[in-house]
């Protein structure tokens, strides 16, 4: 059957799609960066995001997410990596909100200090695999979808291309919305309200993360 017509593939891509639009860390990683610098390094974080789909994609596959959800210490560490990191970029963002406006510094402006563009990828790229609710979620998730006669690997991979498009799509068109508004936000002083909703709720992720269980 083509997968246009693999009633799995509907259903998967219309869960996936109300999962997509769905604000968390993520989203708030866009945001951040897009303020930081430019929709650029919204677009680069992005794909950084949308790339650890298909590395959970392949992982639970292969099986190895199984070994996550059933070693409570694999998974407890795993979780904690991801708690710390968001954490971090939490108080990243916090950093920039508490500074003097006259600190303030666009990161792309030539007299400031421009973030390279891998990192931007990077943290998007972290950002998603070390979130062990994905892995568990790719886990449970997708063998729904897919048949007893499917070839595992290759439709774990083609779910996981569908949520890469619309993750893809839908914070690509953030990035561009927030760039198209970065300028008012910055002189407007509203960058430094969102750069402190940003990382309190990042933080506030990871703090939930550490705590919560399992």
């Amino acid at each position: 059957m083509p997968l246009a017509a693999d009633p799995q593939i509907l259903a998967f891509t219309l869960v996936a799609a109300a999962l997509t639009v769905t604000p968390g860390a993520d989203t708030l990683l866009v945001l951040r960066n897009v303020l930081r610098g430019s929709r650029t390094d919204g677009l680069v974080t992005t794909l950084g995001i949308c790339s650890g789909l298909f590395v959970h994609a392949l992982l639970s596959a292969l099986g190895v997410s199984v070994i996550l959800m059933h070693s409570a210490a694999l998974f407890y560490w795993v979780k904690g990596l991801g708690a710390l990191y968001l954490m971090w970029l939490g108080w990243q963002s916090l950093r920039q909100a508490i500074k003097p406006p006259a600190d303030l510094q666009l990161y792309n402006d030539p007299a400031g200090a421009p973030v390279p563009t891998r990192n931007c990828f990077l943290e998007g790229f972290l950002t998603n695999i070390l979130n062990p609710k994905v892995a568990v979620f790719y886990l449970a998730f997708l063998p729904q979808f897919i048949g007893p006669e499917d070839p595992v690997v290759v439709k774990s991979v083609a779910l996981a291309g569908i949520h890469y498009l619309m993750s893809i799509l839908w914070l690509g068109f953030l990035s561009v919305f927030l760039d198209r508004m970065r300028q008012w936000i910055i002189h407007s002083g509203v960058r430094r309200w969102l750069d402190g909703v940003c990382g309190t709720l990042l933080m506030a992720l990871g703090i939930r993360l550490a705590l919560e269980s399992r």
